[in-house]
């Protein structure tokens, strides 16, 4: 897989690229594996705004991922066509089980049209093929995995994102997470074998602000060049210093250096190992 860039016919041209999506099988969505989505644009039940600079963007049909599939162990299923998901950085794979149930799937890299994948508490290792981490070998990449028993997967689901099993020693596995950040999951609960695909999605150059607004992303303001009344940060002549010695919200609370997070049973038991620290600028 490449990117493509353009000849310079315009300013916005002339930075921007694009996947290649060729690719990507020329066919239309499973109809019964998608479902129209309402465009809220960052709006709660009450119509507020909850999350800003949402809004607009193109309409997006949406597709139905099955993330587990542990309900079908043990049917092999047969890789019908790798798609396009508006909804994810991510491909997708269009699979046709045995007995000849459709669904979609996350594409790891190196799936091709053809190829046959299983899910099962012990199967064979091989990409895209899903079991239990107890029977992964160390030292593998993973994806699409599932971190509590009886929830479904949520961790390396975005393109060329993937973990790493480095002990099955004790009562839990450890996985070494893209963060660096190493953490206990219990020995029963399920991996993919392989990387996400599209791994070259983090390459992209948008070039120009109006293709963001196709993704649905507005535009952001600094606090300091609104007024007074519309940010702490606002008012004063021009694009002015912010006059505070903390950084605040849009509300008034403290916006860097503060613990956000409220939890009341906390997780800090599974962490084995913390992520990295970002390094902070030179004075």
């Amino acid at each position: 897989m490449a990117l493509k860039s353009f000849k310079p016919t315009t300013p916005g041209r002339r930075t921007m690229t694009v996947i290649d999506y060729s690719v990507l099988t020329k066919v239309k969505p499973e109809k019964s594996l998608t479902y129209g989505q309402q465009k809220i644009s960052g709006r709660n039940s009450t119509g507020r705004v909850t999350v800003r600079r949402r809004g607009g963007g193109h309409k997006r049909l949406g597709r139905l991922v099955d993330f587990n599939g542990t309900d079908k162990q043990g049917i092999p299923a047969t890789v019908r066509s790798l798609e396009y998901d508006p909804n994810r950085t991510a491909w997708i794979v269009l699979v046709i089980y045995a007995d000849g149930e459709k669904r979609y799937h996350l594409a790891p890299e190196g799936l091709k049209v053809g190829d046959t994948v299983v899910c099962g508490e012990r199967t064979k290792v091989k990409t895209g093929n899903r079991m239990q981490l107890k029977y992964i070998p160390t030292g593998f990449k993973i994806y699409n995995v599932q971190i509590a028993l009886g929830k479904h997967a949520s961790v390396c689901r975005s393109a060329g994102s993937s973990a790493t099993l480095t002990s099955l020693d004790g009562e839990y596995a450890q996985i070494q997470l893209p963060s660096g950040e190493i953490r206990y999951v219990p020995k029963e609960c399920y991996a993919s074998i392989g990387v996400v695909s599209n791994a070259e999605h983090n390459l992209v150059t948008i070039g120009k602000a109006g293709r963001m607004r196709w993704m649905g992303r507005r535009p952001k303001v600094l606090g300091k060049s609104m007024n007074a009344v519309d940010h702490p940060h606002g008012g004063g002549e021009g694009h002015s210093p912010i006059g505070l010695k903390r950084p605040k919200t849009p509300w008034g609370k403290p916006a860097l250096g503060v613990k956000t997070r409220r939890r009341k049973n906390p997780t800090n038991r599974w962490i084995v190992r913390r992520r990295p620290k970002k390094m902070g600028r030179k004075r």
